[in-house]
């Protein structure tokens, strides 16, 4: 996965700073008392890698707050693609309501007066009648219907910008965070440079100790020249990845044990996440097995969809509600059939999917979704 080679990444250009640092020969004074200075080494060593550690947490943080925020912008792009074609509807049946009233207008009582009593009988005229009322009931409460949807949706984007803001917001606190303490490890590394440098030159007679430094440390880099290209080669095939046509066979894979709740829990996330068409239904369903089968994730489909950050529906409410509505029989089946084993095949090796209009990742584009392997 990305975020895991870019950790390792970082871990490994960490190391390898800190062992230059700890290998750095310059001049200083013969008299330094050796234990005392390794005392002192060993101090700073502990500090900083406490700090560096500290340092890869807050890394870990923040990527997955960049994740939740990546999600979320997503979620807003879809909900504002709702939103104006809500407002189209409504224009629309406003714009046919005042047709109508136009027309009944130039036309005068007389139109109405002449439907009225052309009727052949009582049940006839009441007939005609209630058709005049029930036309302007009809004009009245579809565009009543029409704002509630429109003010729902709205309601929803304030919602879901609200959240973004508080996400953006703990980001850049935990940013400051990292920059603090990137600057205490900055001037720990310098002091530990400084230690070291007076415990080198006490040791300069220990040749053979420091000729066998200078071969770790062309070792290690190599080793991270090394990793280096490894992580161009594979960015450089993940960029390959094609965001058009897709494999749409359905291939087999691992059953799991599941109950009549997964089944409706899966069943309703796919409602949320895909829309009514069998394999972008699947798709995310595959991505939700392949989680599951994967020791990175949750063991089971509750666990999967309810970890912490993972998937909008969930924390936005949207699930629930859902849930409360129940799912659609075609999310039932496909719910059903992925717990049974069937896994679409363009995705089999995806964990992550996003709103595909609203980022610009390499990816396999199914059902407005686009789904990749690593984040």
């Amino acid at each position: 996965m990305e975020i895991y080679r870019k950790r390792r990444m970082r871990t490994g250009i960490a190391l390898i700073c800190s062992l230059a640092v700890t290998l750095s020969i310059v001049p200083s004074y013969a008299a330094d008392d050796i234990e005392s200075l390794e005392n002192q080494t060993s101090a700073l060593e502990d500090e900083l890698k406490g700090i560096n550690q500290e340092i890869l947490s807050l890394s870990e943080e923040i990527s997955s707050t960049e994740m939740q925020v990546e999600i979320l912008n997503g979620e807003i792009q879809r909900t504002t693609d709702n939103l104006q074609e809500a407002e189209a509807n409504e224009a629309k049946q406003y714009e046919d309501m005042k047709t109508r009233i136009k027309y009944m207008y130039e036309h005068g009582n007389a139109t109405l007066l002449e439907m009225l009593f052309s009727a052949e009988d009582m049940t006839d005229f009441l007939n005609k009648a209630d058709f005049i009322e029930n036309l302007s009931e009809y004009d009245r409460n579809s565009l009543n219907e029409l704002k509630e949807i429109h003010q729902e949706i709205q309601d929803e984007k304030n919602a879901l910008e609200e959240q973004q803001s508080s996400l953006t917001e703990l980001q850049s606190s935990l940013e400051s965070k990292q920059q603090e303490l990137q600057a205490k490890a900055n001037e720990t590394s310098t002091n530990l440079a400084e230690v070291n440098q007076r415990l080198e030159q006490a040791r300069k007679e220990e040749a053979e100790r420091i000729a066998r430094e200078a071969a770790e440390r062309k070792a290690a880099e190599e080793a991270a020249a090394a990793a280096a290209a490894a992580e161009a080669a594979a960015q450089s095939s993940s960029s390959d990845s094609s965001s058009g046509g897709y494999d749409n066979s359905v291939v087999s894979g691992g059953s799991v044990s599941a109950s009549a709740d997964d089944v409706t829990l899966l069943a309703a996330l796919l409602d949320c996440e895909a829309i009514g068409d069998y394999d972008a239904m699947l798709a995310v369903a595959t991505v939700i097995m392949n989680r599951v089968e994967s020791s990175r994730f949750g063991n089971s489909i509750s666990s999967v969809i309810y970890a912490s950050g993972q998937f909008e529906p969930v924390w936005t409410g949207r699930l629930d509600a859902r849930l409360e509505s129940g799912p659609s029989s075609l999310a039932v089946q496909v719910a059903q059939d992925a717990i049974n084993g069937s896994r679409l095949a363009a995705v089999a090796d995806c964990y992550y999917f996003l709103y595909a209009p609203s980022t610009n990742r390499d990816g396999v584009n199914i059902g407005g979704n686009l789904f990749f392997t690593s984040w």
